[in-house]
């Protein structure tokens, strides 16, 4: 069904792992995937290291100002993202490509892609980088001399990219991840003009998308389709098809599940439970940008946080307290708000929108000791308000968030699977109804790649 195809530098089969931080993808599973003659895709995104007994360095931040704790985040980060380079390529045994993925809106970005590119000579062979407009990612991928691959979720971003940056370092634009912002799990390219509740035929946005990059000279580039992939089979219009030209296959929730992954036995049964529906696309993520997670009971209780909301008015004689602070608030929420102090929210919190929100007095002091405790891991936060540029975005902080940072690392790390952040793709409820995965079997990257190939 596949044929092989140049990528980065070399001949591998058209399959790609899916980047997936924190310490998601690691060294391990991009190794395997490279292995099998594919590519693999380790996260450069608060990447592990470890100590002499090969345990995990728990990334503790100790500085007093959110400088300090900047300064030991880009430490942790590129020590990690060394270590993991050279671990796949340890593991990959010269076979397939290795990609380092990156949040292109994480603290200090570019300073962290550089700095693991220089550590790790000859481990990367591609840079991907989405969540963002990443203009800088041609001229960095091509002072290392690696290929680069920009993750856009319409033609239209991608024209952007190429006519303001990406046209001088073409030579080194290695394909473009093409991913669907309603099926795709983690941070998603939705823009504020598509309905998130309104689905848009991905094979016309492939088709929009392949025609500008003729337009624009690049056309026989690969399109890396992302984002609701599972069974080949399910896309076999899509191969060979002139008015798609080349195209490739990021799977990103399938992967999970394997031996190689850090988190599969911890996170089995709560993906072999869920139905479809059970992964929600919201916008609490504090980078501001939709992201698919798994309805936990983490999510739930952020969703139902936002419903717990009134608006600030000039002039009421309803007036709530949090401490010194006082706030009027529209005279027709009343009795929503007496219910939600009887049941223990008793705390309104401010947010930008000039609104406040009703939390349990636990609640409200651990969002405030996150808020303290900001290691700047974007290059800007709703929930902290910090701002790489500035130090600040000029907003207060956002209570219907959450710590970013603080909850992927829980969750990569043993952390409860109910309480933490779990990322997955719209799909992830087919591990359920996939006879591959009967009996709770948990395959190694190689039978899930061999399976891959057969179409299912």
């Amino acid at each position: 069904m596949l044929d092989l195809q140049s990528m980065s530098g070399a001949e591998v089969l058209p399959l790609v792992e899916g980047g997936k931080g924190v310490s998601i993808t690691t060294g391990e599973t991009c190794g395997a995937w490279a292995a099998s003659g594919a590519v693999g895709t380790f996260s450069a995104v608060n990447a592990d290291s470890y100590d002499e007994n090969g345990n995990v360095i728990p990334q503790i931040y100790y500085g007093k100002t959110r400088k300090q704790r900047r300064e030991e985040l880009i430490k942790y980060a590129v020590a990690g993202g060394i270590t993991q380079a050279k671990i796949a390529r340890e593991r990959s045994n010269g076979k397939g490509r290795i990609h380092m993925n990156a949040l292109w809106e994480m603290g200090a970005s570019e300073e962290i892609i550089a700095q693991i590119l220089e550590g790790a000579p000859g481990c990367v062979h591609g840079v991907v980088c989405g969540a963002g407009m990443p203009y800088s990612l041609g001229a960095l991928a091509a002072k290392y001399r690696v290929f680069y691959y920009p993750i856009v979720s319409s033609a239209r971003a991608f024209s952007a990219l190429f006519r303001r940056s990406f046209h001088k370092t073409q030579e080194f634009l290695g394909g473009v991840v093409y991913e669907d912002p309603w099926l795709a799990g983690g941070h998603n390219g939705l823009s504020n003009a598509e309905d998130p509740t309104q689905p848009q035929n991905p094979y016309l946005r492939l088709v929009a998308l392949r025609q500008t990059m003729n337009e624009l000279g690049c056309g026989s580039l690969p399109i890396i389709i992302a984002g609701g992939v599972w069974w080949l089979s399910e896309w076999s219009d899509y191969i060979d098809n002139p008015e798609l030209g080349r195209v490739a296959f990021q799977f990103g929730t399938r992967p999970i599940l394997t031996t190689e992954s850090p988190v599969a036995k911890a996170w089995q049964p709560k993906l072999m439970s869920l139905k479809r529906g059970d992964v929600k696309l919201t916008r609490v993520s504090p980078t501001g940008f939709y992201s698919s997670a798994i309805n936990n009971r983490m999510l739930s209780t952020l969703l139902a946080r936002q419903e717990r909301q009134v608006q600030i008015v000039d002039d009421s004689d309803f007036i709530v307290k949090n401490g010194y602070r006082e706030f009027m608030l529209d005279n027709s929420r009343k009795q929503d708000v007496s219910q939600w102090v009887s049941q223990g929210f008793s705390v309104p919190i401010p947010t930008p929108d000039n609104t406040v929100v009703f939390v349990t007095p636990d609640e409200a002091a651990q969002i405030l000791q996150d808020q303290r405790d900001c290691c700047t891991c974007l290059s800007a936060c709703n929930f902290s308000s910090w701002c790489q540029r500035s130090g600040s975005t000029g907003r207060i902080p956002d209570p219907r968030s959450f710590c970013i940072q603080k909850s992927l690392q829980q969750i990569a790390h043993g952390g409860s699977v109910e309480d933490y952040l779990m990322f997955a793709g719209h799909s992830a409820y087919r591990f359920r109804e996939d006879p591959f995965y009967a009996n709770n079997f948990i395959p190694t990257t190689k039978q899930l790649i061999d399976r891959i190939l057969t179409g299912y």
